[in-house]
Order: structure tokens, then C-alpha cells, then sequence
């Protein structure tokens, strides 16, 4: 090791530090900030080293960065398994917000890992599925940020109750916003309905949630909004959030 990989080290370092020092201070001050207040801070805070995801279910998260932030990075990981209709979404949002969307793939096409690992493996091994088609593109592809943005919700499942507006992201080493932690499904229909916001319109078919075509089923009445995600595996998490 020379010299210069040791600052090198060292620096990267202490950028590690100061983000997380960063992330203390705003997680408590802005619990209660109005999403869009939160959104100001991060774009004010990490300029064009901020970027969103989304799976292209609705834009509400879109409709709310762009207000505040146009052109900003829209991460969609194009699993190779998507709904016609999600591609479709992502299309319509392209078009439609001044953003600009990025169409993250895995380094594998759905062919080459049929080939290499067995058809249907979300089937067999949906953990390893997802890794592979999900979670794998989209740490490469947040690799040039400092802080990402998350649609994720406290209400949605156990596993994201204590969700944090902002938070530390220790598996990628930067920070994670999460500016609608705190809504709930109540509040997302209503910004939707007064905002005109895009969904994907697999909503109007009992697809609440929706995910990678094959692992996601219609929802009957009075089930959990994520019952038709992985049903029958005990699975309720892609991996992205965990």
C-alpha cells in the first residue's frame, strides 16, 4: 500500500464521518418537516450527488423532487420482469416531469440467467432473484451519489416501521432521504388526486403493490396492500430497504 492509497483511505474516511454527522443533525431536525421541506434540504445539501428511485408504481415521489429540484436523477431498475404497464409508467414519467431517468439493468439479461442459474429462480430462491435483478443494480448504480431518495413509508410493512426521514444507509455508505416516512396510504391518495399525479394503472386492477410480474398477484378486498407481493413465500422484502 503506498502512501497515496492511505490518504486516499483516510479521506473517503472522513467523508463517511461528516455524512453521518449530517445525517444525526437532520434526522431529528427535519422529523417533522413537511415532505417538500425535506426534499429543500437534501437538494441543498448534496446538489447533483442526490438522485430518487422509483418502480414506476405512481410518480408521486417524482412530482414531489421535480417541484423542487428539476432534472434530477430518476433511478428505475428495469428488472427484465416488469408489467407491461410499469414500463409503460416509466415512459409516461420521461415525458411528462422534467426528470431524468435512468434505466438501471442487471449485468445479466433474464435469458443469460436462465442460462447460468436455472429458469425461474424467482421461484426457487426469490432472495437470490431479487439480489441479482434489484439489489446488485442499484447499489452499482447509486455508486456516483452522496444521498439518495426513497418513497418508502412507516405504514407499509413491520420491517419499515421505524423508518427515519433521514437516515444512514450503511450498506452503500451514504445517506438515504425518506421524505414521505411519516404519510400514510390516506395521505398519498389525496396528494395524488390533487396533484393529477401519473400512476401506473395496474392500481385500478387490485394491484396495490406492485412488483416484477412474476411475483406479483391481484390483491381481494380487506387483504394487506402488500399481500400479493411474494405471497405464498414468506418473503416482504425485495432487499433494497433492508
Amino acid at each position: 500500500m503506498t502512501l497515496v492509497d492511505i490518504e486516499v483511505g483516510l479521506e473517503r474516511q472522513r467523508g463517511v464521518l461528516d455524512l453521518q454527522s449530517i445525517v444525526e443533525s437532520a434526522s431529528e431536525f427535519l422529523e417533522d418537516a413537511p415532505a417538500r421541506e425535506i426534499i429543500r434540504w437534501a437538494a441543498a445539501t448534496f446538489g447533483d450527488r442526490l438522485c430518487l428511485t422509483s418502480s414506476m408504481s405512481d410518480a408521486l415521489l417524482i412530482d414531489l423532487v421535480s417541484r423542487v429540484k428539476p432534472g434530477v436523477d430518476v433511478l428505475f431498475i428495469d428488472t427484465g420482469y416488469h408489467f407491461a404497464e410499469t414500463i409503460g409508467t416509466r415512459d409516461a414519467v420521461e415525458a411528462v416531469y422534467p426528470v431524468n431517468v435512468i434505466n438501471v439493468t442487471p449485468s445479466r439479461t433474464v435469458a443469460e440467467q436462465d442460462r447460468d442459474l436455472g429458469p425461474r429462480l424467482y421461484g426457487r430462491n426469490p432472495d437470490l432473484c431479487c439480489f441479482l435483478r434489484k439489489v446488485e443494480p442499484l447499489n452499482r448504480a447509486l455508486e456516483p451519489y452522496l444521498a439518495w431518495v426513497s418513497g418508502i413509508r412507516r405504514d407499509e410493512s413491520p420491517t419499515r416501521a421505524n423508518t427515519r426521514v433521514v437516515e444512514w444507509d450503511a450498506k452503500r455508505q451514504m445517506v438515504k432521504v425518506n421524505p414521505i416516512a411519516r404519510w400514510t396510504q390516506e395521505d398519498v391518495d389525496n396528494y395524488i388526486a390533487d396533484n393529477g399525479v401519473l400512476i401506473n394503472p395496474l392500481h385500478y386492477d387490485n394491484y396495490p403493490s406492485i412488483g416484477c410480474a412474476p411475483c406479483t398477484r391481484q390483491v381481494a378486498p380487506g387483504e394487506d396492500p402488500r399481500a400479493g407481493r411474494w405471497a405464498g413465500l414468506g418473503k416482504i422484502e425485495c432487499g433494497i430497504h433492508l
